[in-house]
């Protein structure tokens, strides 16, 4: 029925649009940006393009070819604004290999090639960006679509960047004031299943500034995803029992969450091009306020849920559990870039001043009707992360004849990450207040008593000191149909650990050479081989070095931190395939391998648990290897060959494979889906200034094994469809649905309590879970002025 409603939705909004005409596209003017540290800044159609250009797209936007020497897919926002994305994580779910492990409407984690979101390197505008998550990732839902010009998808490392690019890097460039020129206003809602409506609303501006050009821009973005989730759950699973179903089952649980906040962001930047010197200063802030409520009912029946529950227990009702999650994000990013030409070459400096933080405050009540009397439990969390990061680069370009550069440089950076993490619970039973409880219209929140002050978690108190200094030299050239890269990066980085509530103090130093060459060659005008080699690293887990006891955190275990922990090295081949097809499209074929060393894996140190005999310490330590390969399809084309020109396709596919043994075995890396495509078409509608298009995606399962638990994770497809009428050549109204298909997600879970356990299949749970959202409708005006 929601399907239905979709395509009636659909329909009408194209009708509604298509009575008005109008529209034209103007001429692009080049523009001199100075060259970022980002691959793919040499993109072939780097141009200053006008708001009314942006706001009505006549042309089909198509993946872009890079002409720098490593491998590098560019996608314009031409390629993403048709289906209106809100994040940059919603974009990316249209180029090949990025998968996530997100619930249902979230796309947060970008997992390139399906590896660990700490294995992709985020960066904006080319430089590092500090983030929340333990694994130094950056969720890409803090960086809204609208802000951003391009994204650029590098998959292979140079000794240009940072070395923290196992998978490869995601380089997410901003608008800026050296390829935007006029203004529009972004004005829209969104509608989703609930009947919930939220705004966003944005404009974006570019002119010449006094002797420079200026470009400002703010975006205010509701945001909303509400979910229902279910679960059963047994004492034992198939493996043992076929007929478990009836006979082991232990509880049900149904849960509503929802996920509410708003977005508000600004971005800015001012450049100067005085022919021989170029300066640009540039930054983007963003906040979040955000509130996760989730509801959830415990029963012990498959289906019924009876109540009110009277004590002692005569209904199905086993716990009654709410939980609010208050979080406050700030991020914002600076940086400033010279560039002068000498008779000697080019020097460029770059400053860069990045900070994330982020305040929540989370409360969990729950009644447990399981026992006589019931008891309520209160737990308050308080969270505080602060993470900052300063950078200073400088590089220098130097020409030695036949069209060859050599490239050397240094690039220092000092990160430090504040982590408070403070915690209370109440507990006491309940005995005349439940004798009758109707969970339908009333709440656990009802009993909360004052809490008492706030104690640090183990762990939850610690300061992270994190100073890198590099170097690094290449050499760089074209020759003919030849364009070759190849150079090597130091990184030698100092870490200092602090658990401030114990007073503990840990320091370790590593060093790493990081060398990387690559090449393209064109056999013909539309043909082009590419290849790289390169060594990268990926740094340890923030919470795996810091030097606490976590107890019970691995099933029954305890997990000790190690800040002795040496990053993971990876030596990864690329090798690829492009062909032009026509004026605009690319159509390509990319396999790609990598090899890991010194992986962190849990470890059983073989000293006794907290919990008695049959649990131990583990601890993260380096062992072991693993490798990753697998091979990626991409199209992105009109079909003008067949007299369709006004018709766009684009699609990609990639299957995704790897090996790793740890404590149990063999298995693949943790969260790697199988596979992921996406396909899908925009028409345009000259005659009546109209378009539309559509895009399905869908991705493959995922096994995650750590000590204590297997999940295995199942997405259900993602069909997306857009229509859009242009009036009065400055005017764009578009429509678009999202999540057509109520997308689901499920997870298996097996659980143990200890590792004899797991290795023997002795099951403490095993658990069936699956979250459903239904579609979320948009309807957006931008106007050019």
């Amino acid at each position: 029925m929601k399907l239905v409603r979709a395509s009636a939705f659909a329909g009408v909004s194209l009708l509604s649009l298509t009575a008005v005409p109008a529209m034209a596209q103007s001429e692009r003017a080049p523009a001199t940006p100075i060259e970022s540290v980002a691959a793919g800044d040499t993109a072939e159609d780097e141009q200053l393009r006008t708001a009314q250009e942006i706001v009505v797209q006549a042309n089909i936007g198509y993946r872009n070819r890079s002409e720098a020497a490593e491998p590098v897919l560019v996608y314009d926002t031409d390629y993403f604004q048709r289906f209106e994305p809100l994040t940059i994580g919603d974009a990316l779910k249209r180029v090949p290999s990025v998968t996530f492990l997100s619930d249902v409407l979230e796309s947060d984690g970008a997992r390139l090639r399906g590896l660990d979101p700490g294995y992709t390197q985020i960066l904006v505008n080319g430089e590092r960006v500090p983030g929340a998550n333990v694994d130094r990732s950056f969720f890409l839902d803090r960086i809204p679509a609208e802000l951003v010009d391009r994204v650029e998808i590098v998959r292979a490392n140079s000794a240009r960047r940072t070395g923290d690019a196992v998978a490869g890097t995601l380089n997410i460039v901003l608008r800026d004031a050296f390829k935007f020129d006029g203004g529009y206003a972004r004005v829209g809602g969104l509608l989703f299943d609930d009947g919930k409506v939220k705004p966003n609303v944005g404009a974006v501006f570019g002119s010449p500034v006094g002797p420079g050009r200026l470009l400002i821009g703010g975006n205010i973005q509701g945001r909303y995803n509400p979910k229902q989730k279910s679960s059963l759950r047994f004492s034992d699973s198939p493996e043992n029992n076929p007929s478990f179903r009836t006979e082991d089952f232990d509880n049900r649980e149904d849960q509503s969450d929802t996920r509410d906040g708003t977005d508000y962001n600004v971005n800015a930047s001012y450049g100067l091009d005085l022919g021989a010197t170029r300066a640009e200063l540039s930054g983007f802030y963003v906040h979040t306020d955000r509130t996760e409520t989730e509801r959830s009912f415990e029963y012990d029946d498959p289906t019924a849920r009876t109540g009110p529950v009277r004590t002692p227990v005569n209904g199905n009702l086993l716990t009654d559990n709410a939980n609010v999650n208050s979080i406050n994000q700030d991020s914002y990013s600076l940086a400033a870039k010279l560039a002068q030409d000498w008779s000697a070459g080019t020097t460029t400096a770059r400053f860069g001043a990045a900070r994330f933080q982020q305040d929540s405050r989370e409360t969990e009540f729950e009644i447990d009707f399981d026992r006589a009397p019931p008891r309520f439990t209160g737990d308050l969390t308080l969270t505080d992360i602060d993470d900052r990061e300063f950078s200073l680069g400088l590089d220098h370009k130097l020409p030695i004849g036949g069209g060859v550069n050599v490239v050397f440089g240094g690039y220092a950076q000092d990160k430090r990450r504040d982590t408070d993490i403070a915690t209370d619970r109440n507990r006491f039973n309940l005995a005349a207040a439940t004798r009758v409880y109707d969970q339908f219209t009333q709440s656990p929140d009802a009993f909360v008593t004052p809490f008492d002050p706030l104690l640090a978690v183990a762990g939850g108190l610690n300061r992270i000191d994190e100073n890198r200094r590099d170097l690094f030299a290449l050499v760089e050239g074209r020759t003919g149909a030849l364009r070759w890269e190849a150079g090597v990066r130091r990184e030698s980085t100092d870490v200092k650990i602090v658990d401030l509530d114990s007073g503990q103090r840990f320091d370790n130093d590593f060093d790493l050479w990081l060398p990387s060459a690559s090449m393209k060659f064109d056999l013909t005008g539309r043909d082009r081989l590419t290849a790289s080699v390169a060594r990268t690293n990926r740094r340890p887990n923030f919470n795996f070095i810091t030097p606490a006891l976590l107890e019970a955190e691995l099933g029954d275990n305890d997990l000790l931190g190690n800040p002795l922990l040496k990053p993971e090295t990876a030596w990864g081949v690329d090798a690829g395939y492009e062909r032009r097809i026509g004026r605009t499209g690319v159509a390509g074929v990319n396999v790609f391998y990598r090899r890991v060393k010194n992986l962190v894996e849990v470890a059983n140190t073989g000293n006794e648990g907290s919990e008695g005999e049959g649990t131990f310490v583990l601890q993260p330590q380096n062992s072991g290897s693993g490798k990753a390969w697998g091979i990626e399809f991409d199209l992105s084309a009109s079909l003008a060959a067949i007299g369709l020109s006004d018709t766009g396709i684009f699609g990609n596919l990639s299957l995704l494979d790897s090996s790793i043994r740890d404590f149990a075995g063999k298995r693949r890396f943790n969260g790697q889906s199988k596979y992921v495509y996406n396909f899908g078409f925009i028409q345009n509608l000259r005659r009546l200034d109209a378009a539309f298009g559509a895009t399905f995606r869908k991705q493959g399962p995922a096994v995650d094994r750590i000590v204590g638990e297997e999940i295995r994770t199942t997405y259900g497809a993602d069909l997306e469809v857009f229509v859009e009428k242009r009036l009065f050549e400055k005017l764009t109204i578009r429509a678009v649905g999202s999540n057509l298909l109520n997308g689901k997600k499920k997870e298996v879970f097996n659980k143990f309590t200890t590792i004899e356990d797991q290795a023997n299949r002795d099951f403490d749970e095993y658990e069936l879970e699956a979250e459903e959202a239904g579609p979320v409708f948009q309807l957006v005006a931008r106007y050019a002025f």
